[in-house]
């Protein structure tokens, strides 16, 4: 099968979009299909694609006002001529909002089926950045995935939302996890020495620092005795977060190997952002052993069962963050018991299982197109 990926991010960004779509890459080159990725252009100096496993098509883009992280695609003709070049079963769509609006639109031409991944709350954004765009959101998000031949959502949240809006051929796909990278065996004590030099428990987040991932939300988290928080990630938010948690230890971006020896090494993992399609960086947390605190809204509903294998809280509630935090560092036994149990619900959710779980989408979407045209 030959596919075209057009996503809106590809590493060397760092974000669930760009992870997911670099994943989806390997997994179609491993089980014998022909994947093109289409892609905006990295900021000047980044690494090359050195790790991609297929060509990539990089189309000119220019950084986001204000979020010099997100790369926003440029009109160009390359992306047109990637299709006609490779000539598509099936065009993937992720995230699609401008780039990939595109992409939809140039499938469409050559009359090529699509599936669109939805991975970004564009309505919880509008409503964090601007206060307002809820329903313009919406429009948009409808207008886009309506032209699709399925929408695949990453949680039974997501789904329920993009069908409560009118999104019509929705279908479940989650997300893969890396379980022989992010593993408990990685917990590194000389590592959480230099972290902890007092023998603090460690409690971290991992996640851009943004506003929309509310991770001053953490600041009564500082205030406890007996803990270290620890900060993973970047973004516009870093100043003003340095200021608001303090105390906190901020590791900046890491990614690999080094990102997997991290989350084996802490002994608490809290999210607090509330527009989280799925939000892999709790999967992996899972993976690697550690219990989670994370708020009862979007992907993470599917993902921590609340008294098993974590805790669930009230989104955007400082004060129940700060006490489930509380009591789990006060019951050892209760957090071996979480994480235990949190590394085996995922031991199946290898990215090979979703990965043939997409693969799948992919025939029932050409198989019905040859229905249509048969009819």
């Amino acid at each position: 099968m030959r596919v075209v990926i057009v996503t809106e991010s590809f590493p060397p960004d760092v974000n669930g979009v760009a992870h997911c779509a670099l994943q989806t890459a390997r997994h179609l080159v491993d089980r014998g299909h022909h994947p093109l990725v289409v892609a905006p252009a990295p900021a000047p100096g980044s690494r090359p694609d050195t790790d991609a496993p297929c060509p990539v098509v990089r189309i000119p883009s220019l950084p986001l006002p204000g979020y010099p992280q997100v790369r926003v695609a440029l009109p160009s003709r390359r992306l047109a001529a990637a299709l006609v070049s490779h000539r598509p079963d099936v065009v993937h769509l992720a995230s699609p909002f401008v780039l990939g609006v595109r992409g939809m639109a140039a499938a469409a031409r050559l009359g090529t089926p699509a599936v669109a991944v939805y991975q970004t709350d564009l309505a919880g954004y509008a409503r964090t950045y601007m206060g307002a765009g809820e329903a313009a959101a919406w429009r948009r998000i409808r207008s886009v995935h309506a032209a699709a031949d399925r929408t695949l959502a990453p949680s039974s949240a997501a789904q329920s939302d993009l069908e409560a809006h009118g999104v019509p051929r929705v279908r479940l796909w989650p997300r893969g996890v890396d379980t022989a990278r992010f593993r408990p065996e990685h917990r590194d004590e000389a590592l959480r020495r230099e972290l902890a030099p007092n023998g603090e428990l460690i409690v971290g987040y991992v996640g851009r620092l943004a506003p929309e991932k509310h991770v001053g939300l953490l600041s009564g988290v500082c205030g406890l005795p007996g803990l270290r928080l620890v900060v993973v990630g970047d973004g516009p938010s870093q100043a003003h977060l340095t200021e608001a948690l303090p105390g906190a230890t901020f590791l900046g971006r890491r990614t690999g190997d080094e990102l997997a020896r991290i989350f084996a090494s802490l002994d608490l993992f809290v999210h607090t952002g509330p527009f989280e399609t799925f939000c892999q960086t709790v999967q992996e947390a899972m993976a690697s052993g550690v219990p989670v605190v994370a708020p009862a809204a979007g992907g993470p509903l599917d993902l921590v069962a609340h008294g098993r294998t974590g805790l669930l809280v009230p989104p955007c509630d400082a004060t129940a963050v700060q006490e489930a935090v509380r009591a789990l560092a006060a019951d050892p036994a209760r957090r071996a018991a979480y994480g235990a149990a949190a590394r085996a619900m995922v031991e199946g959710r290898t990215w090979a299982a979703v990965g043939d779980q997409l693969i799948a989408h992919y025939d029932d979407v050409l198989a019905t197109r040859k229905t249509a045209v048969a009819a």
